[in-house]
């Protein structure tokens, strides 16, 4: 006796099923969260660059420029961010029955992007200044801009961590990755105005600005390799997967689990795997079984879509964990 059954999200009780007006369900409050967070961070960025190219014109930093352009970049990332949590937001159509999902990854790896070109043009920026440098303006706006800069992006970057926490986005993940880096860099930008009028050199400006150059690409670098990991579908961590085994081995009925395949859908995650049943049980029996152990993973996973292919114990069969090829070390 072999059977396949895909076993689908249920709404949580209670939960309304009445849609939003962008065709979302009602039921969703991670995604309003999603929505809050990236119109937020889309104002922070406006209001960050109006402050930052004043100070720049009052200054003449290569520091706050390299403020300014990392905070441009970031406004550009929000709107990417902004358009992708839109788009991976919507249900499951036609042509896309898994979801949409992977536009929060796929707009990380394009911000990621967006930062190694911005890396670059303030590292040459910098060396410039570095080899030829120019004096700096009156420091008091550019201190003022930044200490007002690092106060409102504590403050969205607290809020971002809040809703990452609750919803597990990549894009705002990512996001809030920006501004944990900018709030590093405006302190930075600080420390280098203040060294440069208290020592009187002029090469602490375009020192610091390719420090933050390199920091940047430091952060992209990390950005893309977990938006890679997403698009790619690599598997969940040995933990998640250690966790699943256990849930399944824990029910009574279950003689065990193969081919347990998992991945991150960009919202949630993906787990699939073959149940192990004795094999005189009826269709009923273990459909119900099924039913149970799902259950119990779903409640460790909130956020997944569970697959399970009910197999008799002891069955004899090709099996995909035949055909893996062993890790390396």
């Amino acid at each position: 006796m072999m059977m396949s059954v895909k076993l689908e999200r249920e709404p949580e009780p209670g939960a309304s099923q009445a849609q939003t007006p962008d065709g979302d369900s009602a039921r969703d409050p991670d995604g309003r969260l999603r929505r809050a967070a990236t119109y937020a961070s889309v104002t922070v960025a406006a209001l960050l660059i109006a402050g930052k190219f004043g100070a720049y014109l009052s200054t003449n930093s290569v520091s706050i420029l390299s403020s300014l352009i990392d905070s441009s970049v970031d406004a550009l990332a929000s709107v990417v961010t902004l358009i992708s949590v839109a788009r991976a937001l919507k249900p499951p159509d036609f042509a896309f029955r898994f979801g949409h999902g992977k536009a929060e990854p796929l707009a990380a790896l394009i911000q990621s992007a967006f930062i190694v070109g911005s890396a670059l043009f303030l590292g040459y920026e910098s060396l410039g200044r570095l080899f030829e440098p120019r004096p700096v303006g009156d420091i008091s706006v550019g201190l003022w801009v930044m200490a007002v800069a690092i106060a409102l992006t504590l403050v969205l970057v607290l809020f971002q961590r809040w809703v990452v926490r609750r919803t597990a986005s990549l894009a705002i993940g990512a996001d809030s990755l920006h501004y944990s880096g900018d709030m590093l860099l405006n302190a930075a930008v600080m420390v280098s105005l203040l060294l440069g009028h208290w020592t009187g050199q002029a090469f602490w400006d375009p020192l610091f600005g390719l420090g933050i150059a390199a920091f940047l690409v430091w952060g992209a670098v990390g950005i893309s390799r977990t938006a890679l990991d997403v698009l790619m579908d690599r598997e969940l961590p040995d933990g998640e997967r250690t966790r699943v085994v256990d849930l399944v081995n824990a029910h009574p009925a279950s003689r065990g689990l193969h081919d347990l395949r998992t991945r991150s859908t960009g919202l949630g995650q993906h787990i699939e795997f073959h149940l192990e049943l004795d094999s005189h049980l009826s269709l009923l029996e273990a459909h119900a079984i099924t039913d149970e152990i799902e259950s119990s993973v779903r409640a460790a996973f909130p956020n997944a879509d569970v697959t399970i292919h009910q197999e008799p114990a002891g069955l004899d069969d090709e099996r995909l964990d035949h055909r893996l090829r062993p890790r390396r070390g």
